[in-house]
């Protein structure tokens, strides 16, 4: 049998046995090995796993993500999440939407100490959904500017997605946390706008509230710790910026800052802290197992020359390069509304890298384009994961709800989209300025 045909067969059977309920990254490992076996042999296939067990799980680089979930769970452990959006409340809760458009800058912040989309929607609604429902909003309109909200933990740096994409892609980390930003600030931007728009057409959504004074919104800053809280972020992540610490220093400058203030504050006991190390800890043998997985699936991949197959037949079609960017976003919006954004990368990254390189597309600038459409796909039904995610935190609520609330959302990602694919210098121009070409 051909190289071609045991990796397809392998692929499918991945395919099938995922939709059967079996685990991605079992799914990933078991036809990763089946498949080498075939390609190889038994020895070389056993002797692949144990070389991608030692070299993940005593990646340095791969030391960024637990250390980053650390700082997020401190953070979320210390209050900081309600503190971010009672003091957003302040400032813009008077506005039409207020509370929603308060979610989504809270959502920036915190996501962008934790990272993690599930730990963004819970503390949001928690601190932020009781509030909105005492002053009869939507019930759509809330749910789903939580759940579109906390997509931005992983498009504004420190991202979890973006470090798995940097290690699967081999894209340096550094470089895709900077090109993160503009496009998560950006993407925050339209979304407060939409809800804007959502309100001012339907002003029965979200009823006015008061206007805070500023004496109230000084002492929402200050009475929240917030000055702490940007003074941390902005060393551990405008010095991995500058260049004065790597992506896993800086996050552990961010985790001993988060763990200073919850010390100060009396909000972190040792009880909690060791909640916190055993979470991270879990956290970290999750990352490490799953790229482990992802890395021998990708490694059976490239052994069946499907990768550099593809390639070729790629650069033998008569179409232009926009369309064949536009083939590949499609399907990752279709993978998107039924797996993990995470198992995504690894199944796919490794297939159109060599298809990209080809093309000459900058793999910084794909990195944010793919985390943008995989945030659509998990808004969009039959499954969007994000909405599933919000379903479980507000169980009254139905879930074609939340699936109708979403749709002013999903409108805001593809213009995001749009605009970083007309203008590419909004994901690009800061890493090529930081970092050079």
């Amino acid at each position: 049998m051909d190289p071609v045909t045991i990796g397809v067969l392998a692929l499918i059977g991945f395919v099938v046995f995922m939709f059967l309920g079996l685990p991605v990254p079992i799914s990933m490992l078991l036809f990763g090995v089946v498949g080498m076996v075939a390609l190889r042999s038994p020895e070389a296939a056993f002797q692949a796993v144990a070389s991608d067990i030692f070299t993940n799980f005593a990646s340095y680089t791969l030391t960024v993500a637990p250390i980053f979930g650390l700082m997020g769970f401190l953070a979320s452990y210390s209050g900081i999440g309600e503190n971010l959006f009672n003091a957003a409340e302040k400032f813009i809760g008077h506005v039409r939407g207020g509370i929603c458009s308060s979610v989504q800058v809270a959502c920036a912040v915190f996501g962008a100490i934790c990272g993690s989309i599930p730990a963004t929607m819970g503390t949001m609604t928690t601190v932020a959904y009781p509030e909105m429902e005492k002053r009869n909003y939507n019930a759509g309109l809330s749910t789903a500017s939580i759940a579109a909200g906390s997509s931005l933990a992983v498009l504004i740096p420190p991202s979890a997605t973006m470090i798995i994409y940097g290690v699967t892609a081999e894209e340096s980390i550094g470089r895709l946390f900077m090109a993160g930003l503009f496009p998560g600030i950006l993407l925050c931007a339209i979304q407060i706008f939409a809800i804007w728009l959502v309100v001012k057409m339907k002003p029965e959504y979200a009823p006015m509230s008061q206007k805070a004074t500023w004496a109230e919104r000084w002492a929402a800053v200050k009475r929240g710790g917030l000055i702490e809280v940007v003074i941390i972020f902005l060393l551990a992540i405008g010095g991995m910026f500058i260049g004065w610490f790597t992506p896993t220093e800086a996050a552990s400058v961010g985790a001993m800052g988060m763990l200073v203030i919850g010390l100060i504050e009396r909000k972190i006991n040792f009880q909690k802290l060791m909640t916190c190390l055993v979470a991270s800890a879990k956290l970290a043998a999750m990352v490490f197992f799953i790229i482990t997985c992802g890395t021998l699936f990708g490694r059976m991949f490239t052994l069946s020359t499907i990768p550099t197959a593809l390639a070729t037949f790629v650069a033998g079609l008569d179409v232009s390069k926009g369309v064949l960017m536009a083939v590949i976003i499609f399907l990752y919006f279709l993978l998107g509304m039924f797996i993990d954004g995470i198992a995504i990368i690894l199944i796919t990254v490794p297939i159109f890298t060599p298809i990209l390189a080809n093309l000459g597309y900058d793999g910084v600038w794909y990195g944010v384009l793919i985390v943008l459409v995989l945030c659509l796909g998990g808004l969009t039904p039959p499954v969007g994961l994000n909405c599933f995610y919000m379903k479980g935190f507000v169980k009254h609520v139905p879930l074609s709800t939340i699936f109708s609330g979403v749709i002013p959302f999903c409108i805001s990602i593809v213009i995001c989209m749009i605009l970083i694919c007309i203008f590419p210098g909004i994901a690009t121009w800061l890493p090529t300025t930081l970092y050079g070409n």
